[in-house]
């Protein structure tokens, strides 16, 4: 008998985290009852989206912390706390696997959205899985029915680059343990996944914390960080019961409970543009997850004919049962609050919506265990049946005698891996084998170094490690001794600290604890150390709660119970993101928020997530020797910046400028190709099409200028030899542009069609044209050629094409290159553009592939980048700041210009109107004929754009006045006698 049961999902929205209160976030989500509603930041006037759940946890405000240090909910608010959760969700899985149904709850969300706060727990605040775990024993201790036992079997297992690596043991075979399907069942299951039996909770407590040991120092060794890997733990929970004529009767529960990688966006960490783009296999599945998931819901939704993609990745073959199959299925979507994560959090909105839909059909797993063991041996005799030859495949046509030993080989070992996962089913059916399970285990713990800290930690001065999951931070404890040394894993003696990963050096420093104090001295010249972010060249005193960094990855917090004076200005507690944003500031980039704005603030979480990353990639091409060194850039134009990746090529200098996307796709490439070195591949050998650390020869960035449009908007041009520079704010050349109001025909206009005020061009035809006139470049590398790309700004008013100049091949490069712009009828955008926007006119160089300079070819990668930085006339990263103060002043001087322009403009029509003053003031009384004058004189103001068009109200007035004066009794002259004094009265003296 089967239950049809959708798929339950739950959402969590969390607190805001420090770096979002800093930044003065706001929150874009709001829950009533089941619902959660979403709001656009961005559209003020936007409908909020409205999405309904089995459950929405409001657990972003409203708590205080207990008595016992518990997080609850204050008196009248709605906060959902960890015992809310699992009253909904957990008490249900209990209650599944007790009644024998398979179970599984996944959670969903992107880095640092709450999901492992929810599954796991931090702290005395425990998730589901642990409070479920303990609910699970104490249910199996009250047990007192002779005839019931209980076998409860934990593993644990990470799935990071389509690999899968067992957390419950050391050592993992090369390129991870294999998937395979029970040809029975049809299921996928994980060849040589240690599952360890336990009898208590503390027990799973244990092997938790032994699969987080792992993880973390597997991640830290590899940087392979947790955010993209999947952690999947299995409790396998069997009820073995006896009827009154002594037969067993098994209830089997299998209990899935998933903390998938992070789900951050595609356009926004994926490789777009990138020639490897295929090859990393970093959000594959996540990507099959979604699909697998529509596919589901199609289905369950009524339409026909549709195939559910579960091969498409590791991940969904595992997930097949939970998905699609036989469990009761629970879901929870975890949510970021701040409105910088808008974005990412609607997908997940989406994402758990799709979810809701799922249908599967749950089964009581209950079967007597004499049938269970003599299916199991029938089905092995048939097995070895056929591994002895007679089914084994034969040669076809058309097949290589190779391709038939692989066939074979791939048979055989499918064959024999069935083989062992139906022995160690039958093995364990006896309460005898289960107690030596237990035994074995309970010993195997014991000899493990991982418990038993608590007490020395308050007594000895330990490391402990910092990772950017809260859950794998404070995993790893060091402890100091007299002479504590650190290095490489593998080096000879033994360092009493052994780490692994790139940037260790075999002996890497040395930790001295004398009396109450600890010293650091760096083993070698070369091992890098850094100590709150500085280099730490000498023999350095710690003080308690310092920050240190070994290589590139080991991150730790040094804590001395002996000595516990510190800096009174640090956090209460120190976490992953004070300690790169340390580091950060160190490298000289702004980590302050005050007066950012909220694009600005994305660039800096960008850049300090980007940061580390990049070092490990320039640790790994100087251990490789691969000649290329890597930096962050902030490109700022168009009123915006971007966070972008240069790589150089340390031979012959040439660059190549990577959106971070793209890098972050080489960064999982590099590490793949990193982790083959160590595995001892020949990775010197690899093709340059399949090599991440090559590209091709292509265009460089030499530098932008901005053009400020402002002098548009009057009607005026715009013409000046600007700067052209690169992100450090260097000068690499300059750029003569003119922009100027024109026909549709290209006539540029003259000064007649300057007008006083924005507003009079609106609701009428405008263009004008965009001459790129010539320029000069100072590096003679680029030689080869030089071209221009612009667009008109980035809000397409004037279409989104991208222009782009002829290429010329001279470091004072003609390229009288024209374009004309267009607007059928200019409207408030168009003039706000005007007065606030910019085309920024980006100057790219030709590149060669230029042979090696010999007295450079027999330099490694980390020699050449010393000697690259030495060269470099200042630390780039010092003009690495989030503002884009070179843009503002080419504002300012935009608008400068264009107060001289219209002071020319107004000062040539004040000429004008002295010199007809002048005219007629020159005549004889009786050739003044006042109207002519009158006439020539308000043609000269009302000409557009004048500031005198409200004189030509007053000589209105002076041209009534002189018509009811008889006999010309007001003097017509100008300027009265030789002092050219005005005469009081005068209507000259009234116009000026």
């Amino acid at each position: 008998m089967s239950d049809e049961v959708s798929v339950k999902v739950a959402v969590r929205v969390r607190p805001f985290n420090a770096r979002e209160i800093d930044r003065q976030a706001t929150c874009c989500i709001t829950m009533s009852g089941k619902h959660t509603i979403i709001k656009d930041p961005e559209q003020a006037n936007s409908e909020p989206k409205k999405f309904a759940f089995d459950y929405s946890y409001w657990s972003h405000d409203g708590s205080e912390e207990s008595s016992d240090g518990l997080t609850v909910a204050t008196p009248g608010s709605q906060y959902a706390s960890q015992i809310d959760v699992f009253n909904d969700l957990g008490k249900g899985v209990l209650q599944n696997a007790t009644e024998g149904y398979n179970c599984s709850l996944f959670a969903y969300g992107q880095t640092g959205s709450g999901k492992s706060y929810s599954v796991v727990g931090y702290g005395k605040n425990k998730g589901i899985v642990p409070i479920t775990c303990d609910a699970l024993f104490k249910q199996v201790e009250s047990n007192d029915d002779s005839n019931k036992r209980f076998e409860v079997t934990y593993s644990m297992l990470e799935i990071y680059n389509e690999q899968v690596r067992d957390l419950l043991c050391k050592d993992n075979p090369k390129g991870g343990l294999q998937v395979r399907q029970n040809p029975k069942l049809g299921l996928f299951y994980v060849q040589g996944l240690k599952k360890v039996p336990v009898n208590s909770y503390l027990d799973i407590e244990k092997r938790m914390d032994q699969g987080f040991n792992s993880r973390t120092v597997a991640a830290t060794a590899m940087n392979a960080t947790s955010s993209r890997a999947h952690t999947v733990m299995t409790i396998i929970f069997d009820q073995i019961i006896k009827n009154e004529q002594g037969q067993e009767t098994k209830k089997s529960s299998v209990m899935n409970l998933v903390d998938l990688a992070g789900s951050e966006r595609a356009d926004s960490t994926g490789a777009t543009g990138d020639r490897l783009k295929e090859g990393a296999n970093i959000n594959k599945s996540l990507s099959a997850l979604g699909n697998v998931i529509s596919a589901l819901a199609d289905l369950s939704m009524g339409k026909k004919k549709i195939m559910v993609p579960y091969r498409d990745s590791v991940l969904t073959k595992l997930l097949q049962n939970a998905l699609g199959g036989n469990s009761k299925t629970i879901m929870i979507a975890a949510l970021s609050p701040a409105d910088i994560n808008y974005d990412e959090t609607l997908g997940t909105l989406r994402y758990a919506d799709r979810a809701k839909k799922i249908k599967n059909k749950a089964t009581i797993n209950e079967n007597p265990v004499d049938k269970l063991i003599r299916e199991l041996k029938e089905e092995n005799e048939r097995l070895k049946n056929a591994l002895g030859g007679g089914q084994m495949p034969q040669a076809t046509a058309g097949m290589s005698s190779q391709e038939v030993d692989k066939m074979r080989k791939e048979m055989k070992d499918e064959l024999m891996a069935q083989i062992q996962a139906n022995q160690e089913e039958m093995d364990s059916g006896s309460q005898e084998a289960w107690n030596n399970k237990i035994a074995q285990s309970k010993q195997e713990m014991d000899k493990s170094e991982v418990y038993g800290q608590s007490d020395r930690k308050k007594l000895e001065p330990h490391l402990i490690n910092l990772n950017e999951d809260p859950m794998l931070s404070g995993v790893v404890t060091h402890f100091i001794g007299p002479e504590t040394t650190i290095g490489k894993q593998q080096s000879s003696p033994a360092p009493t600290i052994p780490l692994s990963g790139i940037s260790i050096k075999a002996n890497h420093g040395i930790l001295r604890l004398m009396g109450k104090d600890v010293d650091l001295q760096p083993g070698s010249q070369d091992a890098s150390i850094k100590v709150n972010g500085k280099p730490v060249t000498g023999t350095i005193g710690l003080t308690h709660n310092d920050r240190i960094l070994f290589g590139t990855n080991h991150l730790y917090v040094f804590i001395n119970p002996l000595n516990m004076n510190c800096d009174a200005e640090l956090p209460k507690t120190i976490d992953y993101l004070f300690a790169q944003g340390e580091i950060a500031r160190e490298k000289g980039f702004a980590t302050g928020t005050a007066g950012m704005s909220k694009d600005q603030q994305i660039v800096q979480e960008q850049v300090l997530e980007i940061l580390p990353m990049v070092s490990e990639v320039n640790a790994i091409s100087e251990e490789l020797n691969k000649f290329k060194s890597f930096e962050v850039v902030l490109l700022a134009g168009g009123g915006s910046t971007k966070v972008m990746i240069k790589m150089k090529n340390l031979h012959n200098q040439n660059t190549w400028m990577w959106e971070r996307g793209k890098y972050m796709n080489r960064r999982y490439l590099i590490q793949e190709m990193y982790q083959k070195f160590l595995d001892g591949d020949d990775v010197a050998k690899i093709p340059d099409e399949e090599d991440p650390f090559w590209e091709p020869i292509e265009p460089i960035l030499i530098g932008t200028a901005n053009v400020f449009l402002q002098s548009l908007s009057y009607a005026l041009d715009f013409d000046d030899k600007l700067s052209i520079t690169d992100y450090k704010g260097t000068e690499e050349g300059t750029l003569i542009i003119n922009v100027a109001p024109s026909t549709q025909n290209g006539k540029l206009l003259d000064e007649e069609y300057f007008v006083e005020e924005p507003s009079e061009l609106l609701g009428k035809p405008y263009y004008f044209k965009v001459i790129v006139r010539n320029g000069e470049i100072h590096k003679s590398r680029f030689s080869k050629g030089v071209f221009v790309k612009y667009k008109a700004g980035e809000s397409n008013l004037f279409g989104s094409e991208e222009i782009q100049t002829n290429t010329v091949k001279s470091l004072e490069p003609e390229f009288n290159h024209p374009k004309i712009f267009s607007a059928a009828s200019i409207t408030q955008d168009h003039l706000e553009f005007f007065e606030s926007g910019c085309i920024t006119f980006s100057v790219y160089g030709i590149q060669e592939d230029v042979k090696t300079d010999p007295r450079i070819a027999k330099l490694t990668t980390k020699e050449l980048r010393k000697m690259d930085d030495f060269e470099k006339p200042a630390e780039i990263t010092r003009h690495a700041t989030v503002n884009d103060s070179g843009e503002a002043s080419g504002q300012v001087k935009a608008e400068n210009m264009l107060l001289i322009r219209k002071f020319e403009k107004l000062e040539q029509k004040e000429r004008r109107m002295q010199k007809l003053c002048e005219d007629w003031e020159s005549k004889l009384p009786s050739e003044q004929q006042f109207e002519p004058f009158f006439k020539a004189v308000k043609a000269c103001a009302m000409s557009k754009g004048t500031k005198l068009k409200t004189r030509v109200q007053i000589l209105s007035k002076v041209l009534q006045l002189q018509k009811a004066t008889a006999n010309g009794t007001t003097s017509g002259s100008v300027k009265g006698g030789k002092d050219g004094k005005d005469k009081e009265g005068s209507s000259a003296c009234i116009v000026q």
